[in-house]
């Protein structure tokens, strides 16, 4: 018997494997969360398999996503993370975690906790959408333009309005998993 899956699933193992595991559960810790906003920026114009086959290759090349070290992150590590083939050789996004990593300590400065600040564009409570079917999922809401507006400015980049809400899906802040898939009752 086929377990029944969100369409975008589709058949590939690793993508499977993710939509059943890791998206649209709840992530509460910090570092995650911004990790998987960084993650995030990366997929801008792209699928976003092509980052999660890409994800360990990111993790390595930046310290496993500690902002404490990506921000000692010069032009020369720049520079030899374009010759980096494990992860997208874009100039922008590659310094956009970097810039990103200097918001989220920013942030700490000021008393901010990140995942409290994420959070609080649901009132710290997942919301669980009814779609039955893919097409009905919207690209952005207005917590996600919400959100955008907020990220930038605060500093962070590579944060617009479908970005943050693709994040706000793969970390749990909605379940936008479609009322047949077998997630959907989980969450």
């Amino acid at each position: 018997m086929d377990i029944k899956r969100c369409s975008w699933a589709g058949k590939d193992p690793i993508y499977q494997e993710y939509h059943d595991k890791v998206w649209g559960r709840p992530v509460k810790d910090p570092k995650e969360l911004f990790a998987k906003l960084c993650l995030d920026g990366q997929q801008a114009g792209l699928s976003w398999i092509t980052i999660l086959k890409k994800q360990q290759n990111y993790e390595a090349a930046f310290h496993h996503f500690e902002p404490s070290k990506i921000v000692l992150m010069d032009d020369d590590d720049v520079e030899r993370l374009m010759l980096n083939k494990g992860i997208v050789r874009n100039r922008l996004k590659i310094k956009s975690i970097i810039n990103n990593a200097h918001a989220y300590l920013n942030m700490q400065q000021e008393g901010i906790q990140f995942d409290d600040f994420i959070w609080s564009f649901v009132d710290h409570k997942v919301i669980k959408n009814h779609w039955k079917k893919a097409s009905e999922v919207p690209n952005s809401t207005p917590e996600s333009d919400l959100m955008a507006k907020a990220l930038k400015k605060k500093g962070f980049s590579f944060v617009g309005t479908t970005i943050c809400y693709a994040f706000m899906q793969a970390v749990g802040l909605v379940n936008d998993h479609t009322t047949d898939c077998h997630c959907y009752q989980q969450e």
